[in-house]
């Protein structure tokens, strides 16, 4: 018996567009199996920054994170499978790219903490809450 299908918000952060990426990233989920739902280029604006980041927005390290995120296109994804939240997150390796192990997104492709080129839901309760927020009418 399958485990139910989940889905997460995945965001391939402006760094990973400006880098010519986007292809590379795509790649790996769906080489892993995982479904691509829905699938937008666009800018984040301030606002949805803010939204996205609720938790975040009175610490000292969200502006420089507001104005990297909204410096550019990125792409916003609806990803589904069995477990795709763990298995999402476990690809795309720890936060920081210098310490992500090799083989992750982040290992083998970010140098830096704050443009390591992808966001992925860390919950059920985030991704629903993202879902909402990127891609109201699904």
């Amino acid at each position: 018996m399958s485990s139910p299908t989940e889905r997460s918000l995945v965001l391939i952060k402006p760094d990973a567009v400006r880098r010519g990426l986007l292809g590379e990233i795509l790649s790996r989920f769906e080489g892993k199996g995982l479904v691509i739902e829905a699938l937008e280029l666009r800018t984040m604006d301030g606002s949805l920054a803010d939204a996205h980041y609720a938790e975040h927005v009175d610490k000292a390290f969200y502006p420089p994170l507001k104005d990297f995120m909204t410096s550019g296109p990125l792409a916003a994804l609806i990803l589904s499978g069995d477990s795709v939240i763990e298995v999402v997150r476990a690809m795309i390796g720890a936060t920081d790219g210098r310490k992500a192990a090799a083989g992750t997104i982040r290992g083998d492709l970010a140098l830096s903490n704050r443009e390591n080129l992808v966001h992925a839901s860390d919950s059920p309760e985030s991704a629903e809450r993202e879902l909402a927020l990127w891609f109201p009418k699904f």
